[in-house]
Formats: structure tokens, C-alpha cells, sequence
């Protein structure tokens, strides 16, 4: 795990939360920002010595992440990351769609001027990121902007099924953020204009044609890098 010392000593854990807890964290962290990569064979040795931990939180967290679905233990073999298939990502992204409607629906009944000029200074930061081919930095404005909208809807058990799958949809998204990103972000101004306007519907439709495309996107990733093994 050569590749991933410098990036995952970044993220050594602290003591004063319980260390399975943390260490559990801490990789799942590192699986969604693309450290630790999608079929990426994990040795329990390195891992706790890139988090600094011994070695038996790192193995009851990788149990626990199997659970989960983050990581494969496979028998004889390790443990390796996930690599989520086409049909695991159509549901979870489908799922999204249907709460992330009703959010800009909401969002668009109770936004103030302000908290529109806040959704601008999201969608700027994600040009930027954009602009920098950063894709950790557009994955983290694209959930920064996507939550804010959640939180502009006032309706607290969305905002909590939401936060359920936000961490497996940036997983997701990561892979596909610099090829998605101009169409993403383009989209994304069309649903801040309707939310301006308070236009429920609009802004409910632009967001599920929005986290359609998304959704096809990735998909097509998927299919792509499938054909290109293949071949």
C-alpha cells in the first residue's frame, strides 16, 4: 500500500473516541476520497501503521465495514475494498432522487435572500474546485451545496434519511467529479434560479433531471470500465 502512505498519515486518529469507532471512521474516510481505491487489497499490518493503532481495531473495523458494505473479506485472500456494482449504485442513487426532489421543492418555499447568496457562494466554490481540477474539492462542495439545499427544506427527518446515504453517494460521485463536473455544476444553477424564484415545482423537477443525469452517468462509468476489462 505503497501509494497511500503519504495521504492516509494524514488521517491518524485520535484517542478520545472509542478506537474502534475512530479507526472505522478514519477508513471509511480514506475509501471515499479515493485513497483507498475500489479493489484495493487491504493489509490490516499497514493500515495501523498509517493510523498509528495497533492492529486490532483496524481488524474489527474492516469486519465491521464488511457488514456495512464498504469492504470485501474474502476467504484466504483478505480483505479488499468494495467496488460497488452498477445495480448498487442505480438504487442508492435512485433513492437519493426521490429525497433530494423533495428537499429543493422545500428549499424553494423557504429560502431568504441570504440563503440564496449563500447557494451562489456553494456553487462558486465548486467552479473553483472545479476550475482547479480538484475532485475532492468538487466532491466537497457538491455535498456542501447539496446539504444546504437540504437544510433550506426545514424538514428534519429528510435532512436524516438524507444524511444516511450522503457518505456512499460521495463515494460514488468521487470517481466521476472532473468528467461530470462543467454539466453538474451548470445544472446546479438552474436549481439555485428556481429556488430564487420560489418556484417549488421547477426547482423539484431541475433536481430530479439533475440527479437523473448524475445517476446515468455514473452508470455508463461503470459499463465503460466493465467493456475496457473486457477487452
Amino acid at each position: 500500500m505503497r501509494e497511500t502512505r503519504t495521504a492516509a498519515a494524514a488521517v491518524r486518529v485520535t484517542r478520545p473516541a472509542p478506537l474502534r469507532q475512530a479507526v472505522y471512521e478514519a477508513l471509511i474516510e480514506l475509501i471515499i476520497n479515493g485513497t483507498l481505491r475500489p479493489g484495493q487489497h487491504l493489509v490490516e499490518a499497514e493500515l495501523a501503521d498509517h493510523l498509528g493503532v495497533s492492529r486490532q481495531p483496524v481488524r474489527e473495523a474492516l469486519q465491521r465495514l464488511q457488514t456495512d458494505g464498504w469492504v470485501d473479506l474474502r476467504p484466504a485472500q483478505g480483505a479488499f475494498v468494495h467496488s460497488p456494482t452498477q445495480e448498487e449504485a442505480t438504487q442508492l442513487l435512485s433513492v437519493r432522487a426521490v429525497l433530494e426532489t423533495h428537499s429543493a421543492h422545500g428549499a424553494a418555499l423557504h429560502a431568504t435572500d441570504a440563503d440564496v447568496a449563500r447557494l451562489w457562494h456553494l456553487q462558486d466554490a465548486g467552479i473553483t474546485a472545479l476550475a482547479a481540477d480538484d475532485a475532492r474539492g468538487i466532491v466537497e462542495a457538491n455535498a456542501a451545496l447539496h446539504g444546504f439545499i437540504t437544510e433550506l427544506s426545514r424538514n428534519q427527518v429528510l435532512a436524516e434519511l438524507i444524511l444516511q446515504v450522503d457518505r456512499r453517494v460521495r463515494w460514488y460521485y468521487m470517481p466521476i467529479a472532473r468528467p461530470r463536473g462543467r454539466d453538474a455544476w451548470n445544472e446546479h444553477a438552474t436549481i439555485i434560479e428556481a429556488i430564487a424564484l420560489g418556484d417549488a415545482e421547477r426547482s423539484e423537477e431541475l433536481m430530479r433531471r439533475h440527479t437523473r443525469n448524475t445517476t446515468d452517468f455514473y452508470c455508463r462509468q461503470i459499463a465503460a470500465a466493465v467493456d475496457a476489462g473486457r477487452a
